[in-house]
């Protein structure tokens, strides 16, 4: 369905498929991935023939967040990034491009720092067994900001924190994530696309304009709570 370097796109029906493909690099977002991304997302949005996008990863992680290293190498990228954050004017999720589709994301392995912002801003969010959440930012020398806010949309306040302020040494599995709210279901790593599939062929069956308003209905009871 598209030609991108850092990502799979494929349409099955109804269904659409945004896989992060840079599985040797964690499938962090880099220079090119940033750009992509946009891409992506937006002609999703555009595309009649989608009601339904499933978010996931190739290899054993699903999403680690920016590739610090290769945009430090490409100055221009990091300058465009920091002006993102600075701005409030991030590109990369499904919600920061205004995608009005419901999205699913299935959490194949290892979603570390930025790449909570994906589980935060999807619908409904599925995990294999292997899977494991954390977030770094602290134990660099950085500030987790928006990932942490995001996440506060599924988890209670006191779980965000403490993920936030133990850094790397609080690395929640499958499991917790469930108990704590941040995934709705965790499946053998096996099953975890066919059982992504299957939610999201049903969810498809139901009439795209009611999807649409129902999920504008949910995002904007949580902007204005």
């Amino acid at each position: 369905m598209g030609d991108y370097e850092t990502l799979e796109l494929i349409l099955e029906g109804p269904v659409a498929w945004l896989i992060f493909d840079r599985a040797g690099d964690g499938n962090a977002i880099d220079a090119r991935m940033f750009v992509e991304l946009e891409d992506a997302w937006g002609r999703l949005e555009i595309d009649e023939d989608v009601r339904v996008i499933v978010n996931t990863g190739n290899g054993r992680s699903f999403q680690t967040g920016l590739d610090v290293r290769q945009l430090a190498s490409n100055p221009e990228a990091l300058r465009a990034s920091s002006r993102q954050t600075r701005d409030f004017q991030l590109r990369m999720t499904g919600w920061h491009c205004g995608v009005t589709k419901p999205i699913i994301a299935a959490v194949n392995g290892t979603c570390a720092g930025g790449g909570l912002h994906f589980v935060a801003d999807a619908d409904v969010v599925i995990a294999a067994d292997t899977a494991s959440f954390v977030d770094p930012h602290v134990s660099v020398g950085q500030v987790s900001a928006f990932e942490t806010i995001g996440l506060l949309k599924k988890a209670p306040m006191g779980v965000v924190a403490r993920m936030a302020l133990m850094g790397r040494h609080e690395r929640v599995d499958a499991d917790r994530a469930r108990q704590l709210g941040i995934v709705s279901e965790v499946v053998p790593a096996d099953r975890l696309r066919a059982r992504a599939g299957e939610l999201a062929a049903t969810i498809a069956q139901q009439d795209p304009g009611t999807l649409r308003a129902l999920k504008q209905s949910l995002w904007n009871a949580l902007e204005v709570q």
